[in-house]
Order: C-alpha cells, then sequence, then structure tokens
C-alpha cells in the first residue's frame, strides 16, 4: 500500500515538474513584405480614422435600408450564429485543466452455477440460487496538461472566436457595400429612363417639324423614316429601363431581407455622391482596419495552435483516476458506512509507440496547414493593396472623365439647338438634325454611367481601407 502511494506521489509531482514544458511555438506575425506606400495616392485629408457608415452616406433612405439590411439579412444571421456556437467552444476551452468527474449507479443479479465455487457461496451465505450487486461510484478523471495543451486549445479556439467576429464585421462591410451600389444603380436606371422621356419627347417634335416639311414637298419620306427610327432607338430604351428597374428591386428587396418589392429611393443621382474623406494611411494600416485581413491572421494564429496540438500527441500523458463509492451484495447495507465503502486510485503514463505513422503524419499536415495559411494571410494583404490601388485609380480617374462629359453634354446640347436652328432655316439637313440628337442621347447615358462608376469607386475605396462597420 506504502508503494502504490509513493508511486502516485512520482506520478503527481512528475506532472507538476513538466507541466510548463509546453511543445507548440509562440505566434509571430508572418512577414507580409508589405509596401511602404500604395501605388497611387489619392487626395485625402488629415483624418486618421475613416468615418462610420451612417456618416459617410448622406442619402436618408439609403442609410434606412442598410440598416434594415444588417438588421434582416439571412446571411449576417447565420454568422452571429456561428460567432455563438464558437464562443461555446472557446468557453469549454477555458475548462480545459479541470478534472472530468462520473457518477455511475447499477444493480446487477446473477444467476450462477450451483457447481460453480460463487454459486456454491451464493447458497451459503445468502440462501439464494442468485448473486445481486449494488454498487455507486463516483470516478475522478484528469490529465496533467504537461505539454501546454490546453493553452493551445485556448488560443485556437480563442482565435477562431475572433476570426468569426472579424469576418462577421466583413460580412456586413460587403452587405453594407452590395445595398449602397444596389441603390446608385437604381438611381442610375431612374436618370436613363428619364433621358429615354426626354429623347422621345424631342423625337415627337423632331417627327412632327418634318412630316409637315414632307407633306409641303420640301423633303421626302426618308427624311421622316430617318427621324422615325431614331425616335424608336429612344423609345427602345424605357421597357429595358422599366425591367432592369424591377429586376434591381427585387435583388435589393433580398439583400435587405424582405420579398420582391418597390423600393422608396431619393430623386436625384447627383445628390447622393458620399464625402471622400480617407485617412491619409499607409499599407501597414489595412493590419489593423480591414476585417477580412484579420480574420486571415487569426487563421493563421488557429494553424500555430493546431500543430502544437499534433506535436504534443506524440509526448507522453500522464493521467491520475481516483474514484469513491459503495458497493454490496444487499440492497439493506448499501449505503452502510464504511463497512460498503470502496476506494481506488490509479495513476497512467501512456506514450504512443506504434500508430501506423498517424500522429507524425497529422503533425506533418498541421505544419503544412500552417504554411498553407501564413500565405493565405499574405495573400489577403496583397489583394486589400491591391483593392485600395483600384479604387483610387477608378476613383481619380472616373473625376476626370465626369469633367470632360460635362463639357461634352455642354458642346452636344447646344449642337442639337443650333441644328434644329439651321434646319428650319434650310441651313442644315435633316441628316446632321438626327445625328446631333443620337449623340446627344448616347453621350447622356455615358454620363450617367461614368456617375456610378464615381459612386462605386468612392464606396470601394471606402470598403478597401477598412471602413463599412461602425
Amino acid at each position: 500500500m506504502n508503494l502504490l502511494k509513493n508511486n502516485i506521489t512520482l506520478y503527481f509531482g512528475l506532472a507538476l515538474l513538466v507541466s510548463s514544458c509546453a511543445v507548440g511555438k509562440k505566434y509571430s506575425r508572418p512577414d507580409t513584405g508589405i509596401p511602404a506606400n500604395y501605388r497611387q495616392q489619392a487626395i485625402v485629408t488629415a483624418d486618421t480614422v475613416l468615418l462610420p457608415w451612417r456618416t459617410f452616406f448622406k442619402d436618408p433612405q439609403l442609410i434606412g435600408l442598410i440598416e434594415k439590411a444588417l438588421s434582416r439579412n439571412n446571411e449576417v444571421a447565420i454568422a452571429m450564429m456561428n460567432m455563438q456556437q464558437l464562443d461555446l467552444a472557446y468557453k469549454q476551452a477555458r475548462l480545459g485543466l479541470l478534472p472530468t468527474a462520473e457518477l455511475s449507479v447499477g444493480v446487477n443479479r446473477n444467476w450462477l452455477s450451483k457447481n460453480s465455487l460463487n454459486g456454491s457461496l451464493s447458497q451459503q451465505f445468502a440462501g439464494s440460487s442468485y448473486m445481486d450487486d449494488y454498487s455507486a461510484t463516483l470516478r475522478v478523471s484528469w490529465e496533467a496538461d504537461i505539454w501546454g495543451k490546453t493553452k493551445m486549445q485556448k488560443d485556437g479556439a480563442r482565435a477562431d472566436y475572433f476570426a468569426q467576429t472579424e469576418n462577421l464585421s466583413a460580412l456586413k462591410t460587403r452587405i453594407i457595400v452590395q445595398v449602397a451600389q444596389a441603390y446608385y444603380n437604381l438611381l442610375t436606371l431612374d436618370e436613363q429612363l428619364k433621358v429615354a422621356e426626354r429623347n422621345i419627347e424631342l423625337g415627337d417634335s423632331t417627327v412632327s417639324m418634318i412630316r409637315l416639311q414632307f407633306k409641303s414637298g420640301q423633303i421626302n419620306s426618308l427624311a421622316v423614316e430617318q427621324a422615325e427610327a431614331q425616335k424608336k432607338t429612344a423609345e427602345l430604351l424605357v421597357p429595358l429601363a422599366l425591367q432592369n428597374i424591377t429586376m434591381q428591386e427585387n435583388a435589393l428587396s433580398i439583400l435587405c431581407g424582405s420579398y420582391p418589392d418597390s423600393i422608396q429611393r431619393t430623386a436625384s443621382l447627383t445628390g447622393v455622391m458620399p464625402a471622400e474623406v480617407f485617412p491619409a494611411g499607409v499599407p501597414a494600416q489595412l493590419l489593423s482596419r480591414r476585417p477580412d485581413v484579420k480574420a486571415a491572421e487569426y487563421a493563421v494564429v488557429t494553424a500555430n495552435a493546431k500543430t502544437g496540438l499534433a506535436k504534443a500527441a506524440m509526448y507522453p500523458a500522464i493521467s491520475l483516476t481516483p474514484s469513491i463509492g459503495t458497493n454490496s451484495y444487499k440492497f439493506n447495507t448499501w449505503f452502510n458506512l464504511p463497512g460498503s465503502l470502496v476506494k481506488n486510485v490509479g495513476a497512467s503514463l501512456t506514450q504512443p509507440v506504434f500508430q501506423k505513422r498517424s500522429l507524425r503524419t497529422a503533425y506533418e499536415t498541421a505544419q503544412i496547414e500552417q504554411k498553407k495559411s501564413a500565405l493565405q494571410f499574405r495573400q489577403s494583404v496583397m489583394t486589400a493593396v491591391g483593392e485600395v490601388s483600384d479604387a483610387m485609380a477608378r476613383s481619380v480617374h472616373a473625376s476626370e472623365r465626369m469633367v470632360l462629359v460635362e463639357k461634352k453634354t455642354a458642346s452636344l446640347e447646344k449642337s442639337v439647338k443650333d441644328a434644329m436652328l439651321l434646319y428650319r432655316s434650310g441651313m442644315a439637313t435633316y441628316l446632321e438634325v438626327i445625328t446631333a440628337q443620337n449623340n446627344a442621347l448616347q453621350n447622356n447615358l455615358e454620363a450617367i454611367n461614368i456617375r456610378l462608376e464615381k459612386l462605386n469607386a468612392v464606396t470601394d475605396l471606402y470598403r478597401a481601407l477598412g471602413g463599412g462597420v461602425e
């Protein structure tokens, strides 16, 4: 008995001695080789913090749609549930150092052979042909955390939780941008419809004028047909715009967590341009702003913890398993103490010897996964820097095109008026009138699309720099 106690004491002391011998490596951020500056610098203010989306976006209707999407979108709801699951996993990982306890209560009755030793003893002492066994046992099991496995499990679970938090932020950012750009697209389609209706009215007046000249014999029927064709060009835009408006409203309704319906919106495309307020930052700040980049880094932390756990699985494990309970062959003496008391204590040292190389393979696989996650983290940083540079280029060059198209619009509007005046005075042909009107129509549509590109570029730049959440 003393020898057993000495052995258990030795196991316990050994467990305490090596409990700080963690085998996992401490996490260090992989080198991403991030550049010092963006390829193209945007004109920014001295602000160091991006505006919240409620301040960045100006249109009240758009703000209401974004709030509705963030509260009712099904993807956001699923992501929130994923966070709840990971929170439970993290709380469970924090309890890794605690022992496990099991309570078992059992009753057995065995009918024994009369010719067996137990059967003859049962007849002699119990006076029956069967033997009862009543037991109640509380068994405790505790594995000494020799290699720091509990800490690695906590680190991995915590990284998973924070990664999901960042993924949720990235999802919300994406939904905010999708709602904004869908809303801008709706306003663009409204403007295209207005342009088409204005050109139809202009075409009506042109056709009426040319028909009068045809009836008076000043021109032939070819002029009438050409004018009608130009009018139909504008008329064709109306059903296409109405179709696209309906489809865009349906998509935006679903994005906001509702069934397809009409969308209330402001009356002007030019009145929704957000303020271009961005920080004069450097690419390294993306590591602290972009939720998708931070989530990618947390994935490296998780992989580092899994590598340590896979390595620890190849090392010995020390476990203690004490138990206490009662046992009797009679019900009325089941809980008689100390006569029915049963005590047991055990200790074990388990060292994997031959597992068909499964443990080594798991460790080497975990190392590869860690390297892959580091490369994916670096790729996410490269992608983020590229997205910022792309959005900057699109925003800057869209502004340049907007200036040019405004000048072109003024020239074409004057050419349409001049062509009509010259045609009435007989100094221009009907083809010159139709050409001027067609050029003005195409230019107006192009101007609307450029304004949409500018809106989308500013919104993308806001998101790419790490904005979009509270």
